[in-house]
């Protein structure tokens, strides 16, 4: 076999298994996305949660860079404690770790029937979270097939007196074994990649123990500067995790780099696989960096926020806050920031409904021209919000992840027509009272408050089905839109009665309130949208409308 041949077959086996590993991390995102970054904000309570969290997750989609960005923009936006953040990048070094111990055994002799059951579940799945899986099953099985066929082509070339020659040069130095293998790691945006590769070159001979330790820390080393590069251009405050991450490596490295050839020694006796003794010295590594920084986490988070501070907020508060672009490739975690961002406008429409309640009872001018800004601020935040989930990647969703963006830009237009109908319709009224002098009698002033309580409320478990899927919030919000007609069935009775008792000045006041009744109604059916939606895809609305 010509030399041309050999590298072109190194190659093409090496992006076999890139493609294979990317499609198990692809896979796993759009069929379970949401569940992980649910298990993620979960177990960032706590160090040891986190670290746990971090772990399973990374050990799921086989990308610590995936989990690196998560953490890292969950402590940016401020949605987690650093500390915590810091604490899931450890676990997510040692969970990159497990994939390579499960392929350092000879399993290779599996990957047709992981190929095979792969495929079964992708063409014959119903659901999509199956299908996915079933792409998963296949990724694995490439991965075990790339690296079958890596050792195979590396075998003969063993024997080869001018490539031992070349090998080395390239591998006679510890450093230089470590900066070509986190040159590697780096590139293939994957220290799995990278430690496979390794491990091949050391199952065939074709480098020493020494040199196979060496290339294990570059490899780590290597995949810490993904996750940099990617917090590159944003705000200081997401360079914290990456930073950290990046230094905890870079020192593990320096303390054990002079000490490769006794650790190959130790972990590599007569009869261990070379491979195997790679994998482990990964495994140890990761394991020891993880015990010595997990205890100092609180004093990295400290320094990390005098090195890298927040920025200062802006004093438009329609400003987004929550919207970072360099999220965008990462659309679970994107969809998160979109999330943020509509609470955000959920607080501002709340505000407005209790503006436009006092406005009613006693407002005066400059109170209603507070709450027509207020619809100004919701505005620009709808904006933004359209605009930002309009750019994130489409091909990156799954149907979980295409679900949860359709309701977050749904709870942004209704709450963007929320604040429509109080600044547009509900002020016009109340300046209309102001100008008139009108006056509601006792009845009517305690049914206008008792909506706007109803409304403020069904606001709060509109939010809870948003965030949580609460089906027992959403039942009650759409039993409670039915009430919405009986209230305004009495707001016309108690009109009639005043248009027979022929006081113009009660009259008018009559009609004032029936107008501000129906605009009520009107945003409650915006808010109770919500529970429409998920009862709908849960099959539960026939039965609550039965049941109402």
């Amino acid at each position: 076999m010509s030399s041309v041949h050999v590298i072109l077959t190194l190659c093409g086996e090496a992006a076999l298994l890139l493609w294979g590993i990317q499609m198990i991390g692809s896979a796993v995102q759009r069929g379970f996305g949401g569940g992980l970054r649910t298990l993620l904000v979960v177990g960032l309570k706590g160090r040891f949660r986190a670290f746990l969290a971090g772990l399973s997750v990374t050990a799921l989609l086989q990308s610590s860079t995936a989990t690196a960005m998560l953490a890292t923009s969950f402590a940016a936006g401020g949605a987690v404690d650093l500390t915590a953040a810091l604490a899931v990048m450890l676990g997510a070094n040692v969970g990159t770790t497990l994939i390579v111990q499960a392929v350092s055994f000879d399993i290779s002799a599996v990957y047709p029937a992981l190929i095979l059951a792969g495929v079964v579940l992708h063409r014959r799945g119903r659901r999509a979270a199956t299908r996915d899986g079933g792409t998963a099953l296949v990724g694995l099985g490439l991965v075990l097939l790339s690296l079958h066929l890596l050792v195979a082509t590396l075998k003969p070339l063993e024997a080869s007196q001018g490539l031992r020659e070349i090998l080395h040069l390239l591998t006679g130095d510890a450093f230089l074994c470590l900066v070509l293998a986190a040159l590697l790691s780096w590139a293939a945006h994957s220290s799995v990649a990278a430690m496979l590769f390794v491990m091949s070159l050391a199952e065939a001979g074709v480098i020493s123990p020494a040199a196979s330790i060496a290339m294990v820390l570059g490899a780590n080393l290597g995949s810490a500067l993904n996750p940099l590069a990617g917090a590159l251009g944003g705000s200081p405050a997401r360079l914290r995790v990456p930073v950290a991450n990046l230094a905890n490596r870079a020192v593990g490295c320096a303390l054990v780099l002079p000490f490769v050839a006794p650790i190959a020694a130790l972990l590599a006796p007569a009869g261990t696989s070379p491979a195997l003794a790679a994998a482990n010295f990964h495994l140890l590594f990761n394991l020891a960096a993880a015990a010595l920084s997990i205890g100092t986490l609180p004093l990295q988070a400290a320094a990390l926020r005098k090195l890298f501070p927040d920025q200062p907020r802006t004093a438009d508060p329609g400003a987004p806050l929550h919207l970072d672009e360099a999220d965008l490739a990462t659309p679970t975690v994107a969809l998160a920031n979109a999330a943020r961002e509509v609470l955000r406008m959920a607080e501002a429409v709340e505000s407005m409904l209790r503006g436009s309640r006092d406005a009613f009872r006693r407002g005066d001018a400059e109170a209603i021209a507070a709450i027509r800004r207020q619809d100004d601020v919701v505005d620009k935040l709808f904006r933004a919000i359209q605009r930002y989930l309009g750019a994130i990647r489409q091909e990156g969703l799954g149907e979980t992840e295409g679900r949860r963006l359709a309701d977050t830009l749904s709870l942004a237009i209704n709450l963007e027509h929320v604040g429509d109908i109080v600044d547009r319709n509900l002020m016009d009224l109340a300046v209309r009272r102001l100008k008139h002098g009108l006056t509601f009698a006792p009845e009517e002033r305690a049914a206008l408050d008792d909506m706007h309580e109803r409304l403020l409320d069904h606001l709060r478990l509109a939010l809870a089905v948003f965030m949580s899927g609460d089906m027992a919030a959403a039942r009650r919000l759409v039993a409670e839109k039915e009430k919405f007609r009986e209230l305004e069935r009495a707001a016309t009775e108690r009109h009639v009665v005043r248009m027979r008792a022929g006081r113009q000045e009660s009259l008018d006041a009559s009609a004032l309130q029936l107008d501000v009744t129906r605009d009520l109604k009107r945003i409650e059916a915006h808010i109770a949208a919500t529970a429409y939606a998920l009862l709908e895809r849960q099959g539960g609305l026939r039965a609550t409308r039965l049941a109402s």
